[in-house]
């Protein structure tokens, strides 16, 4: 696989330097898609604190992307769905620590959860 950012420089806004407009993914063979992962433990429990729901967020896609044989480094797009808009610097400090110097294409959005003690919701789509 093949993950080529597509970020015109003219004739559009520019993308901050946390994420690309898009990325073009060539020789590709699976997909998976991610449904939105909370900061939940193993059993189902939601610590108080949102930097710790985040960690748990992003060791828990690490696991699911495991168990399809992918990385962080498979992660073409990236939806954060965020309890409070406060949480937005949060949010991005977890995910460019998760993806290191890649950027992908992301979208944070301000949502009530279903859950109250669910802070931030991310769900990701990946490419090998």
């Amino acid at each position: 696989m093949n993950a080529i950012p597509k970020n015109p420089t003219d004739g559009i806004y520019a993308a901050t330097a946390d994420y690309v407009h898009a990325m073009e993914v060539t020789d590709l063979r699976r997909l998976l898609f991610l449904s939105g992962t909370m900061g939940l433990d193993e059993n189902g429990n939601a610590p108080e604190r949102l930097e710790d729901q985040l960690a748990l967020i992003w060791s828990n896609i690490r696991r699911i992307l495991a168990e399809a044989d992918m990385t962080a480094d498979n992660i073409v797009r990236v939806t954060s769905y965020l309890r409070d808009r406060s949480f937005a610097e949060a949010n991005q400090n977890a995910r460019l620590e998760a993806l290191g110097i890649r950027r992908v294409p992301t979208t944070a959005l301000v949502v009530e959860t279903l859950e109250a003690d669910w802070l931030v919701e991310i769900e990701v789509i990946a490419a090998a």
